[in-house]
């Protein structure tokens, strides 16, 4: 049974931190995945720090199991040694049915816990799996009597994890966040695809044949075989104060796709997406910030429409309550990345006088 919502400011353990009232939104546009184990990888560590908004030392899949000892320590150091700056560090453990995954707890917890933000879950299947990391932070917390709580971010890659995503998402005051898993997610439902995310040329829709000539060829569109997973990702996270977040796009050699697949997502909601590879780090963190004039635009939104209430036109375009909140929703997100990225400060002037024309 899902504790009562009266229960969720009780820390879980006695000696933990209380649980935040709300989830603290500072960009996450671009979540930049490294293998620990690698001595080359963790010596890049503070060069990647200034490019990306979050680093996430990987104990996983991509982790083979004589090295997952070696991650886990790797990590470890990371945080204890490398300058990261204004980067968040995060991590993915192992799987929960994994021989390595209570190490990894229980190690990080009480030698990094002040410096780990995020805890990644994979392979979520309900919230039964985020109840148990959620009384199992509380208690190494209070252990070792951290000032915080450690937040949690489940990755959607099950059937049984899109199906429980509204109860998985509201499971614990820690939920950070959630993750699209497209290639997990594709093994657990059998889908017929070996792609990591992205479209299928085989996932498509065709148009009406011709009646004057039957055997004319017919158009084709290529469709997102994740749409429906994304928008109840989206959702489910919307509605618990979370962020939704698109996981990996695997095709590294095709920057184009890579960059589409994650502006759809972007304009669906996602606050950010995976990056596998250096290269799509600029793509995610370009895509998942407004685009300058759309900020312009949102400014003058802002400015003519005062309190928000009544209706106004804006070049030929009707202006209203709800047009002022999505307005508000594009100023929130570039005030972030404002603050974070001085390049976008630069293209946002949002501290110039508010262009009228």
């Amino acid at each position: 049974m899902p504790r009562s919502p009266r229960d969720f400011r009780t820390p879980m353990a006695l000696g933990a931190p209380a649980p935040l009232d709300e989830i603290p939104i500072t960009p996450s546009r671009s979540l930049h995945f490294f293998d620990p184990s690698q001595e080359r990888m963790r010596s890049r560590v503070p060069q990647m720090a200034q490019t990306v908004d979050v680093l996430v030392g990987n104990l996983e899949d991509a982790v083979p199991s004589d090295r997952k000892v070696e991650a886990r320590r790797g990590l470890i150091e990371v945080a204890q040694t490398a300058d990261l700056g204004n980067c968040s560090l995060w991590t993915r453990v192992n799987s929960l049915d994994s021989p390595w995954v209570l190490d990894d707890f229980i190690e990080l917890v009480g030698e990094i816990g002040e410096t780990l933000d995020v805890i990644m879950i994979p392979k979520v299947t309900g919230p039964w799996d985020i109840h148990y990391a959620d009384q199992l932070l509380a208690q190494l917390e209070g252990r070792h009597s951290l000032s915080r709580p450690i937040l949690i971010h489940a990755i959607l890659e099950t059937a049984g994890g899109v199906n429980h995503v509204e109860e998985i998402a509201q499971a614990s005051p820690r939920m950070q966040g959630m993750s699209l898993g497209p290639s997990d997610l594709a093994a657990s439902r059998r889908m017929k695809t070996t792609r990591v995310g992205g479209g299928h040329p085989g996932y498509l829709v065709r148009e009406d044949p011709d009646a004057d000539d039957p055997d004319a060829a017919r158009a084709t569109a290529q469709q997102d075989l994740w749409h429906y997973t994304l928008a109840r990702m989206v959702d489910a996270c919307v509605e618990a104060g979370a962020l939704p977040y698109y996981g990996p796009f695997g095709d590294i050699a095709d920057p184009l796709a890579c960059e589409d697949q994650f502006r759809a997502a972007f304009l669906m909601g996602c606050v950010g997406a995976w990056s596998l590879h250096p290269s799509q780090v600029e793509i995610a963190n370009r895509v998942f910030s407004p685009p300058p004039d759309e900020v312009a635009f949102a400014r003058r939104i802002d400015h003519v429409m005062g309190d928000g209430s009544g209706v106004v036109m804006l070049d030929g375009k009707m202006q209203d309550d709800a047009t002022y909140k999505q307005a508000q929703v594009i100023l929130d997100v570039a005030r972030l990345i404002a603050d974070r990225d001085p390049a976008m400060a630069a293209l946002y002037r949002l501290d110039e006088p508010v262009d009228e024309e």
